[in-house]
Order: C-alpha cells, then structure tokens, then sequence
C-alpha cells in the first residue's frame, strides 16, 4: 500500500503528505516579497516544506474591500501531523502559490481548490495536486481567491475577477516562469471547479476595472479540467451552501442562470476535461453531465470520465484502492495533446 501511494501522488517520497503551515498572520515572502501562503504557524512533518513562493493578484489590494473586512484564518482540520488538512477563509489578499518544477515542460497549470465557497481547501485540492503535476514538469499555480459570502463589492463576481486576473498575470509573467503563454490550463475542485468552469464561459466577462499592463492579456485558459464540480445554481442538482453563498438562498432564476456555467457557454470555450463519481452524495453527477451537454451542444471538445465509486472531494489522497485513481493519469493523457 505504502508503493502505491507513493506511485499515485509523486515520484519518490511521501508525496501526498501534506506539511502543515502557519497561522493566520499575512507576512511577505522572502522569495518573492509578497503576500506569504496561507499558514497555521506549525511546523509541517521533516522533509516536505510548504510553498514559499507567492503571486499577489492586486498591487494597490484587492478591489472593494469590505467595510468590515474579513481577517484571514486557517483551520487545522486533521489530527494527523503527517497528514495535513487545512481550510482558509477570510482572504483580504488574494494570491497565487508556486510549484516550480525541476524539469520545466513549458505549460501552466492555475488550480482552484474547492471548499463550498465557504473556505478554500490548502492541501487535498491545492497543494497535493501542485506537487504532483509540478514532478512531471507543469508549472503550478494554486489560487487562493476571494470568497462571495465576505462582503466584498463585487459579490458573487468576486471569485471569477481573482480567477481571470490570476490568468492574465501568468502570462504577463510568462517568461519568469520559462512558460508558453499559449499553454496555460485551469483546473479546479467541487466549488473551486464551479470557478474553473465559470472562467471557461465567462472569461470575457468584464468583472474587475483594469488595473496595469498584465490586464491586457486574455483571460481564457487553453484547456480546463472541473473535477466533480458545483455547477448548476437552480434545485435539485444544486450544491445548497455554494449556491447560498455565491448567489444567496433567495435568489432569482436571473441570478441562477448567470451564475450556472452550462447556461453560459461561449462557442469559443477552450477544450474540457470533465470527471465526477456517480455515487457523489455532495454534488451530483447531473452537474457534470449538465456541462458536458451544453460543451456539445456549441461544438467544444470534451473528454468525460465517470467512475462508479469515488464519492466528493477525492482529490489524490482518497482514490487509493479504486479505479478513480487512474484519474491523473487520464487528465495527463488529454493534456498531452493541448498543453505538452
């Protein structure tokens, strides 16, 4: 058992373990003078260090701030000290966290983690997967977004602003990175897969006021994988707490079709690659499947996998012993074409 999670989550040692990071407290990053990654203050188990390279998304802050702001705090969630859990919410500075890895292949890959949109989670969809993909040669941006249900101005369109202006730094910064800015891919989980697939529709959207040069790039990822994701806003397929807190329980069918990414696919939607477990009991599979029919209906390529057993929120870590855990290595197989 001890080889196959190696195998499954990084060549080598331990690779899904996650460290555990600091508290709550925003510092700059010696590496980069930015933001510091979310943190608990704990030391992580020996041999795994956290991230310490970060991307902050706005240079004069994050637009619309609160008049009583969130403050920024990590949750522990796990007794394990070898393997980590953490949450975050309350993100005042929105900022990317970097895998680089040791044998650049030239592509990006920008992950939002999932949570309900009522934190983000640091270690099953972020971190995990950023190693991961970094070991095979993809360059790894984890986003740490805003989250809807905090008050800032731009309300549900928040997160989408982050993601979109997230994409255009990457490229902007392409050449820091060695990355193609044409080879860039967006990946997301559960709620954060419902921000993968609004940026995939909605890329064009024009959420935010332009604020520098990096603005002028496009926001549009050239592929996009949702994993089991939120995306429908309109009951009985809805995930409750994302919808309440993206659009509010009370919202109408306007604000439920404009924030139900099927609802809103461009022709021009970059190539997908879907996968959701069909005895998912959080967000069921008929948000996946809504997906992939309205990607058909306008012509765009998507590549669907559905497992009959997985559950929610496998990420890598919950996939050992089932045929889920092949998913990787399909996501690396569809990439190839676009991105390798």
């Amino acid at each position: 058992m001890t080889d196959r999670i190696e195998t499954l989550l990084q060549p080598g040692r331990r690779a899904f373990l996650a460290t555990v990071g600091g508290g709550a407290v925003l510092v700059a990053s010696a590496a980069t003078a930015q933001t510091a990654p979310p943190s608990t203050g704990q030391p992580g188990p020996a041999g795994l260090p956290d991230p310490v390279e970060t991307i902050d998304l706005w240079p004069n802050g994050a637009p619309g701030l609160p008049v009583s702001p969130p403050v920024e705090t990590v949750i522990e969630r796990s007794t394990d000290r070898d393997l980590t859990d953490r949450a975050v919410l309350g993100i005042t500075r929105p900022r990317m966290v970097v895998f680089r890895p040791n044998r650049p292949n030239g592509a990006a890959v920008m992950i939002t983690p999932g949570g309900g949109y009522r934190h983000i989670v640091i270690d099953k969809e972020g971190y995990e997967m950023g190693r991961w993909l970094s070991a095979r040669g993809f360059t790894v941006f984890v986003l740490f977004y805003r989250l809807p249900g905090e008050g800032w101005a731009a309300g549900p369109n928040v997160a989408l602003a982050d993601a979109q202006r997230a994409m255009r730094l990457i490229r902007h910064r392409a050449r820091d990175y060695g990355i193609d800015p044409q080879r860039v891919a967006a990946m997301g989980f559960s709620a954060g897969g419902h921000l993968c697939a609004d940026l995939l529709t909605r890329f064009d959207a024009g959420v935010y006021a332009p604020v520098d040069a990096a603005d002028r790039q496009p926001a549009r990822p050239v592929a996009a994988a949702p994993i089991y994701p939120v995306i429908s806003m309109t009951a009985p397929n809805a995930h409750p707490g994302s919808r309440t807190l993206l659009i509010g329980a009370s919202a109408d069918a306007a604000l439920e079709r404009a924030h139900s990414p099927h609802l809103n696919v461009p022709a021009n939607a970059p190539p997908v690659f879907l996968l959701h477990a069909e005895d998912d009991d959080v967000v069921p599979v008929e948000n996946a499947l809504r997906l992939r029919a309205a990607l058909r209906a306008k012509g765009v390529p998507v590549e669907t996998h559905l497992f009959a057993h997985g559950g929610h929120g496998f990420g890598l870590r919950k996939t050992l012993g089932k045929p889920v855990a092949a998913w990787p290595d399909l996501f690396l197989a569809w990439a190839g074409g676009l991105l390798v």
